[in-house]
């Protein structure tokens, strides 16, 4: 028997050493909620918990820029609705001058609605804007084409967008020229206001296309939002299986834990009175 080196606490030691460490570890999972906090509790399942937040969060701002383009084309839309409002007021316009009924007096004042109609819809055109991007002609003071409109909903460059036209509902736009010159000038005559019809009903029809465009990409942009919503949810659950940690099955690890550690600082007690009992071999 040797007393110089205690094994037996030695080894108790060593054992209520990985003991409280595993209890340290069960601790800080329980007070964190996460079952990795660091590389060492896992370190494959924290690289996958990691790339699976970064898609999460890539996806989640895939669903802010759809909800931002929804926003976009609705104002575009709404914008246009109204010109569609002032154009079948127009319509009904050239039909009042275009018959016998109507007087000189009343065909000039029909045109001088006509002109301040046309001018409201250029200054829809001009006004309407997201985020100062205008979304009916090309810009504030240029009336010309918008460039057509791309929509990142993806996580990635190689993701599909979701894109809209490009407009110019304005006068030139939508060949309304003639109309504004005859209508600016008075000449509502009953023969000039029966030949604009054919115009007017063609710009009825070139802008219920552009709204058709719009509404079809906002109805696109709503679809690709449910189903980036439906997968970064599939990807959170994900994660919080490999990251999150559980209760349960934790809480019954700690209070074995702690068992163990309790039995650990009896051990050592009991391996230092073992020393004590063969220094009665030289008494």
């Amino acid at each position: 028997m040797r007393i110089n080196t205690n094994v037996s606490s030695l080894n108790a030691q060593e054992s209520a050493s990985k003991t409280n460490s595993n209890l340290s570890s069960s601790l800080e999972k329980l007070s964190s909620g996460l079952r990795i906090n660091k590389a060492s509790d896992d370190a494959s399942g924290l690289s996958i918990a990691d790339k699976l937040r970064t898609q999460a969060s890539s996806i989640g701002q895939g669903i802010s820029n759809a909800n931002s383009a929804v926003s976009l084309t609705q104002i575009a839309d709404k914008a246009m609705a109204e010109e569609s409002n002032i154009l079948d007021i127009v319509k009904t316009k050239l039909l009042q001058a275009a018959t016998a009924t109507t007087s000189t007096a009343g065909a000039n004042a029909i045109a001088k609605d006509v002109d301040k109609l046309l001018e409201q819809i250029n200054n829809i055109a001009k006004q309407t804007n997201y985020n100062g991007i205008s979304l009916l002609q090309e810009s504030a003071a240029g009336t010309g084409v918008t460039s057509a409109l791309t929509f990142q909903t993806g996580e990635t460059a190689a993701d599909t967008t979701v894109s809209a036209g490009a407009v110019q509902a304005n006068v030139v736009g939508l060949s309304l020229d003639s109309l504004k010159s005859t209508a600016t000038a008075g000449l509502m005559e009953q023969s000039a206001a029966s030949a604009l019809l054919t115009t007017i009903d063609s710009a009825i029809n070139t802008l219920n296309g552009w709204r058709a465009d719009f509404g079809s990409t906002q109805n696109q942009l709503e679809s690709a939002t449910r189903n980036m919503m439906t997968q970064q949810t599939n990807i959170k659950a994900a994660e919080s299986v490999i990251r999150d940690v559980d209760y349960a099955q934790e809480s019954a690890n700690f209070n074995k834990q702690n068992i163990i550690s309790q039995a650990g600082t009896y051990a050592m007690s009991q391996a230092n009175s073992v020393q004590q009992n063969v220094l009665r071999l030289l008494q």
